[in-house]
């Protein structure tokens, strides 16, 4: 599967999906965001069960204002709706993989769990 542009309206209901979906913020004009589509498109076709987003932060300010993007590329990864994890910064093929690895290990019953606790 190819990543997805995606919209500001769409924006909640993908990251709320149960699975993984990993969200890129990106911009035409910013060269490590880049650098970051194709290793991003590469790994969007090698886990075809992971939703790949990208979301242009130029035509969608609204979701990248909401989101609080304040440098491009950022990453987020959402499972079951929650986020695991928020950085800044063009990763190479190598660390996406790991990062992947990582969120796909995650016991989402003992998060879950965690997120009760504190409510």
């Amino acid at each position: 599967m190819a990543s997805v542009n995606t919209k500001s309206s769409e924006f909640e209901a993908l990251i709320e999906k149960s699975g993984i979906v990993l969200v890129d913020f990106w911009a035409e004009w910013c060269g490590p965001c880049r650098a970051f589509g194709p290793v991003y498109e590469k790994a969007s076709e090698d886990f075809p069960e992971i939703t790949f987003a990208k979301i242009d932060t130029e035509a969608e300010r609204e979701v990248a204002s909401a989101a609080g993007i304040t440098s491009i590329p950022t990453l987020m990864a959402f499972r079951d709706g929650v986020l695991l994890y928020r950085e800044a910064g063009a990763l190479p093929e190598k660390s996406l993989r790991e990062l992947i690895g990582s969120i796909q290990a995650v016991d989402m019953e003992a998060i879950h769990k965690e997120i009760a606790l504190k409510a």
